[in-house]
């Protein structure tokens, strides 16, 4: 009798074994189709908005023609019937909900209007088009397999991971968070296995094309001694950052509707917003404001930022984005995080690029609710050796940040200071 139940059970584990071999194998050939055809796009992406900068940066009459770069946009998302496009939002709603499908000509679109977006100086990221399009590819790919809903939604995500692998250079973040980012407090594991190998596969290709290179891109190596009077300091700089991702989010939210409110037509609205910025550009006398900022940030790891840059960009991504171009919050929040950080650090009397990297986490994780991706982002980025002062840097930023978010359609799952279910809206 003892025998026949052995038998038994054996026979259960093995069946179950070759179920969970069988999803193992389908997931990797899936991750190694979403992974490299979204690498390669992705790569290619990244390269067309190298180009579009120094294009610009070549040209700089060319910021003079935003506002008609705008009407462009807008145009393009009227007559592909995607005016109303809730871009990352619309993501986080599809992965959640499985109600609705990500279109297939989203993917083209987006980067399309991002690209004209940074050629004539708009103030924006690109993470955004990242997340749309490997989202939009990973979703239309599983609905032409016909996969089934729940296998969708995860083609969905290893879409997304691909995507933000090949363009940032940081697999290891890149898996975890779209599964991080839909709803804070829970994870998506069941995508993990697709997720990790599309990540690695797209950072594989951005490297063979040559977009990114295996060196962490700012390492920070002579790091103080943490445990003494720093770690207060670095729990005052968290203090600081959870403030400065905050304020990001509530005015852009702010911006988005007060636009709306005062410019009801979406082409007179981006006419406006083109105009705001090429004004501020000369007001300002400067293109560090300007498109993804990336000098700006390297620098901000050199030499002290003055304390009004990160303020700035805040003003110019706002105008940008929430008068209808296109791109991303992300990028803006690393070049918020690392100029304020710059700028904090002789008055912290704290290296400045140990400040700069614990500010772009720091604001990454404030305006993202993702403190796992942002642990990962900053060993990834700067290396281990600031190890606790990003750790307590991320942990009181997220705590600080409360509910607000860069995306209105993100779910506060747990609460972020009771062991509760709240499953609330993030503020907007």
């Amino acid at each position: 009798m003892e025998m026949e139940k052995v038998k038994k059970e054996l026979m259960h584990m093995f069946h179950a074994w070759r179920i969970l071999l069988g999803s193992l194998v389908k997931w990797i050939l899936l991750s190694i189709v979403i992974g490299g055809v979204i690498g390669v796009i992705a790569s290619a992406f990244a390269n067309l908005i190298a180009w579009a900068t120094d294009f610009r940066m070549g040209h700089m009459w060319m910021v003079y023609l935003l506002p008609f770069a705008g009407l462009m946009i807008v145009f393009l998302y009227h007559v592909t019937g995607q005016e109303k496009n809730a871009g990352t939002d619309m993501v986080l709603m599809v992965v959640r909900s499985g109600q609705n499908t990500m279109p297939g000509r989203v993917a083209p679109l987006i980067l399309i209007a991002t690209a004209l977006t940074h050629l004539f100086g708009g103030s924006a990221g690109r993470e955004g088009a990242a997340l749309q399009f490997g989202a939009s590819l990973g979703n239309w790919l599983g609905r032409k397999i016909h996969l089934n809903e729940s296998d969708k939604r995860i083609m969905t995500l290893a879409g997304m991971s691909a995507a933000f692998a090949a363009l940032f250079g940081t697999p290891m973040a890149a898996a975890l968070f779209p599964m991080e980012v839909i709803s804070v407090g829970i994870m998506y594991y069941a995508a993990l296995v697709p997720c990790v190998f599309s990540a690695f596969i797209g950072e594989r290709i951005s490297i063979l094309m040559g977009v990114r290179t295996l060196t962490a891109p700012y390492p920070v190596e002579k790091v103080p001694n943490f445990y003494g009077i720093a770690w207060g300091k670095a729990i005052l700089l968290a203090i600081c950052f959870a403030f400065a991702g905050a304020l990001f989010c509530v005015m852009l939210h702010i911006f988005e509707k007060q636009l709306k409110k005062w410019f009801q037509n979406p082409y007179l609205r981006v006419f406006v917003g083109g105009v705001t910025v090429v004004l501020l550009w000369k007001i300002t006398g400067t293109d560090t404001y300007l498109g993804l900022g990336g000098g700006t940030i390297a620098q901000s790891f050199a030499e002290s930022q003055k304390l009004w840059v990160f303020l700035l960009k805040i003003l110019f991504t706002c105008i940008t984005l929430c008068s209808g171009f296109k791109g991303g919050e992300i990028v803006p929040s690393l070049f918020i995080g690392a100029t304020f950080g710059s700028a904090l650090a002789p008055i912290f009397g704290l290296p400045v690029d140990i400040c700069a990297a614990c500010g772009m986490v720091g604001v990454f994780c404030a305006v993202t609710n993702s403190p796992i991706s942002s642990l990962l982002i900053a060993f990834e980025l700067f290396g281990f050796a600031g190890m606790p002062y990003f750790c307590t840097v991320i942990a009181v930023s997220y705590l600080l940040s409360g509910y607000q978010s860069l995306y209105k359609a993100q779910k506060i799952v747990y609460s972020k200071t009771e062991n509760k279910y709240i499953d609330r809206n993030t503020t907007s």
